[in-house]
């Protein structure tokens, strides 16, 4: 995990489905854990993204990415 990465979860907007264009990291950690339980995160970057917010939002780390998000 590093910065970029951080950023990236922040501000990246889910592209899809029921929380699309919601922010990776304000997605339910419920949801994540769907995709887990299925196995079936996206393939490639959206994918990585998601499961390392899936790590963040589980160990409780949210407060690192949060004050990453660009203001609209």
């Amino acid at each position: 995990m590093d910065k970029h990465q951080l950023v990236e979860i922040a501000n990246t907007a889910m592209p899809f489905g029921k929380y699309k264009g919601r922010m990776l990291i304000d997605l339910p950690e419920e949801y994540l854990l769907w995709f887990a339980r299925k196995n079936e995160f996206p393939a490639g970057k959206l994918g990585d993204l998601m499961q390392l917010t899936l790590a963040i939002k589980i160990e409780g780390l949210q407060g690192l990415v949060t004050p990453l998000k660009r203001s609209e």
